[in-house]
């Protein structure tokens, strides 16, 4: 059996009482701040180029701008995820948990 694949949590640009959250780059910003938390042996240093951790990005879903963090980014620096959760909260805005569902296996022939 496979390891589980980490749960993540969708963090919405929508406030608890159904307002769009300004600024506008607000998902930008937050995953920009997190930047710098990449999985051990990721590329980093002078030569690295700038781009978002893949513990931390920003999407568009259902025309809600959102940022999805990964779980994994709670092993790697608690402090990290810490202050993403508390932005969530301190802003009121609507988050929730969730787990990705395991990749589709391609159909057969």
């Amino acid at each position: 059996m496979t390891d589980p694949k980490p749960r993540q949590v969708f963090i919405q640009g929508i406030t608890q009482d159904g307002k769009t959250f300004r600024p506008s780059d607000w998902a930008e910003r937050l995953c920009g701040a997190m930047s710098c938390f990449r999985p051990e042996g990721s590329a980093g240093g002078i030569g690295s180029f700038i781009g978002y951790s893949p513990y931390c990005v920003p999407q568009v879903i259902n025309g809600v701008k959102c940022v999805i963090v990964n779980e994994k980014l709670r092993e790697i620096e608690p402090m990290a995820w810490d202050f993403v959760i508390n932005f969530a909260r301190d802003n009121k805005l609507q988050y929730s948990d969730a787990c990705l569902l395991p990749d589709a296996e391609p159909p057969k022939d």
